[in-house]
């Protein structure tokens, strides 16, 4: 059974104006594997040329950040929902 992934509204662009993508896979990285290679312009907003996550983007199953898990080797299973959230920075003295 697939995977649901929410595509935040900045990069639904890239994933045919999508909210959610159901993609197959057994871990977060699969699934992100399978996503951008449907979704090829997904990939150069989610990773580096290095091809690991971009740092301003986190990644969250369920209610988990997978820098606390085990990053994109964290498993994935039935009913859950992954999360693409792009951090935010910036701001200033006032």
């Amino acid at each position: 059974m697939p995977t649901r992934i929410l595509i935040p509204t900045p990069l639904r662009v890239y994933a045919g104006k999508q909210d959610v993508i159901e993609v197959e896979g057994s871990t977060v990285g699969e699934l992100l594997a399978n996503m951008t290679a449907e979704y090829t312009e997904l990939r150069k907003h989610l990773y580096n040329e290095d091809g690991r996550l971009r740092a301003f983007v986190a990644i969250f199953v369920n209610d988990d950040d997978i820098r606390f898990l085990e990053k994109e080797a964290t498993p994935v299973k039935e009913g859950d929902t992954v999360s693409i959230i792009p951090t935010v920075a910036g701001g200033g003295g006032l």
